[in-house]
């Protein structure tokens, strides 16, 4: 059975930091690309960044480039989303997802408050 659980969203004042964690199980973690996406309320759904499966090449919505940092630790199969410098505007709920298959987690949700 395939599950990601995303963890670690919650209410946080602008400028603030979050770091979300989607741990992973069911899969091959290690040869996975991942990725993160955020959907806000009335909003298009919003690819925010993805890892290659080694970790070597991340890339960023332009939205959060310089803010936001993804990272993964294959031997946890656990890819996390460190958020800094948070604007109300990343407001939302946010998703893991894998390359392969396209497994979704839950969602943990967002809330920077001005």
């Amino acid at each position: 059975q395939v599950r990601l659980v995303e963890s670690g969203g919650g209410l946080v004042q602008a400028g603030g930091s979050l770091r979300l964690s989607c741990a992973a199980s069911g899969i091959d973690f290690s040869i996975n690309p991942m990725r993160w996406h955020r959907q806000a309320p009335g909003k298009q759904r919003e690819l925010v960044a993805s890892i290659t499966a080694g970790g070597g090449t991340t890339t960023y919505a332009d939205s959060v480039k310089g803010r936001f940092t993804i990272s993964r630790d294959n031997a946890k199969n656990t890819v996390y989303l460190q958020m800094n410098s948070l604007k109300p505007d990343d407001t939302a709920v946010y998703y893991c997802s894998t390359y392969y298959k396209n497994y979704w987690g839950q969602g943990t949700q967002v809330t920077v408050s001005s």
